[in-house]
């Protein structure tokens, strides 16, 4: 009988031991896995380059006013095709020029008008120039005078109407700016092993990041700046 007794006292306890070593190993390894989990180096590399706008969109914008709506219709007939015959002397296409209905303001209908107006009716007459001879509407644009010669006074400075220049090759440069993003990180990565006495390892984790299109100053927005920045995460080793 006592060494039945014995016996059942016995497994429990060598279970238990066992079970504590593999436990012990457990937990070892554990250490080990997080301490090589932490053994990396988080770097960033940016590529940017500037490049030309591919694409502009110019407001062309006059006023007519008056008080006869027939008479001001005729006129902006009559000034629209002054304008696309003038655009397309240039060297724009026709289908590169769009005209927007007029926009009417009746001066006796506006409620905070604080004295009568002379005229009854404000009209704003837009043609929409969308091109991608960039460097042809831009020479346009500096040259926009010479419709005054013809009767025309197109509308500037008003903030609603800006010309707007745009890039849409993208794609073009999407595979080189990668490329040398990814270069500067991983010079920047090797630095840091260096100097911590380390080697560097395999990429843990890579995100490209946002590609960003903005205009290089305010004087030049025809004239833009790309970048990205890439976020990599190398592993360490001794």
């Amino acid at each position: 009988m006592g060494s039945i007794h014995t016996n059942k006292t016995l497994f429990p306890g060598l279970f238990i031991m066992v079970g504590l070593i593999f436990l012990g190993i457990f937990i070892k390894s554990a250490v080990i896995s997080l301490k090589s989990y932490d053994r990396v180096v988080t770097v960033k590399g940016l590529s940017e380059v500037e490049v030309p706008a591919n694409k502009v969109i110019w407001p062309v914008v006059y006023k007519e006013i008056g008080d006869d709506l027939s008479v001001l219709y005729k006129s902006i007939n009559t000034k629209n095709k002054i304008i696309i015959d003038y655009l397309k002397s240039k060297g724009l296409d026709e289908n590169d020029i769009s005209v927007a209905a007029p926009q009417i303001i009746d001066m006796n209908a506006e409620r905070y008008q604080s004295q009568p107006s002379r005229y009854r009716y404000n009209i704003t007459s837009i043609l929409t120039v969308t091109s991608d001879k960039v460097a042809l509407v831009m020479e346009i644009i500096s040259t926009q005078s010479e419709l005054l010669n013809k009767g025309v006074a197109l509308t500037a400075g008003d903030y609603q109407y800006v010309t707007q220049y745009f890039y849409t090759a993208l794609n073009d440069i999407k595979p080189k700016m990668i490329e040398e993003a990814t270069a500067n990180a991983r010079a920047a990565a090797e630095k840091f092993a260096r100097d911590s006495g380390s080697k560097l390892g395999k990429i843990k984790t890579a995100n490209q990041g946002q590609f960003t299109i903005s205009d290089r100053d305010a004087n030049t927005p025809h004239i833009k700046t790309v970048r990205v920045v890439s976020t990599i995460e190398y592993m360490l080793k001794d």
